[in-house]
């Protein structure tokens, strides 16, 4: 009975330790045109939360994280990453693999990723260009605020985190140049027949909007990739919408 209990309280005193998954992915864009996809998008959308966001580029974050980047020789999506960059359809942007521990959506890194070009020669932070800004400014300079870059091609966060199932949680804008139209001005018309009525109340009853005059200005249009996904250790998993693509796969390290 002795030798039991004490074996016992020796079993309890090793310590457990958290698991561990390799993680590789790559993002890769569609070499397409937007006029050429047939799907609305909205005109604008909610700014990426980056709270809690770091580089995998950045190690003592990614250490005091949970976390480290792999080497080339624990890759195993090669032949996936040149198969497109053979393609002329697509164009990879990323490509990496990490170590993170077993850990929830509340403690999980969450990856700001930034690849691609840098559009901040030509365009400011907020879509705008800025030949369009410096026209507009009194000074004919560009505000600090809207300077501020870089401006990148890819630009977001991704998180893979346990919540009794693998998830991968994706916030990934695509920026691409293009057009869209500007309200210049707001404007209403009387439609009353007669010039000479003395009657205000039947002229502000008449008074009925016009189209906004509208410019179609050159602007950095931004294409959101925003899923959550499910996914099984050791299988590799395929996450895109008509602009961008995401490879991943998920394994228990070793």
């Amino acid at each position: 009975m002795k030798k039991l209990i004490l074996l016992l309280l020796v079993f309890v005193s090793v310590p457990t330790f958290a698991r561990s998954f390799d993680i590789e992915v790559i993002i890769f864009k569609r070499n397409v045109e937007p006029s050429q996809v047939n799907e609305a998008w909205p005109s604008s959308i909610e700014p990426i939360d980056f709270d809690r966001s770091f580089s995998y580029r950045d190690k003592k974050m990614m250490s005091s994280n949970g976390a480290f980047l792999l080497p080339s020789g624990y890759y195993r999506l090669n032949k996936q990453y040149q198969a497109l960059d053979r393609h002329a359809g697509f164009k990879p942007l990323v490509h990496v693999a990490w170590r993170q521990t077993d850990r929830g959506p509340s403690r999980a890194p969450i990856f700001h990723i930034q690849a691609g070009q840098d559009f901040s020669g030509t365009f400011a932070n907020d879509g705008r260009s800025l030949s369009q800004i410096k026209d507009e400014s009194p000074d004919g300079t560009v505000p600090p605020a809207l300077a501020k870059g870089p401006v990148n091609e890819l630009d977001g966060t991704m998180q893979v985190y346990v919540q009794h199932y693998l998830y991968v949680k994706t916030n990934l804008d695509l920026k691409i140049p293009g057009q869209h139209e500007v309200v210049l001005q707001d404007a209403v018309t009387d439609t009353a027949s007669d010039d000479n009525d003395d009657d205000a109340e039947v002229q502000v009853g008449n008074l009925e909007p016009i189209k906004p005059k509208t410019e179609v200005k050159d602007f950095l249009n931004s294409y959101r990739m925003q899923q959550k996904r499910q996914m099984r250790s050791g299988e590799t998993h395929y996450l895109d919408n008509p602009y961008l693509g995401m490879i991943i796969k998920v394994s228990k390290a070793r």
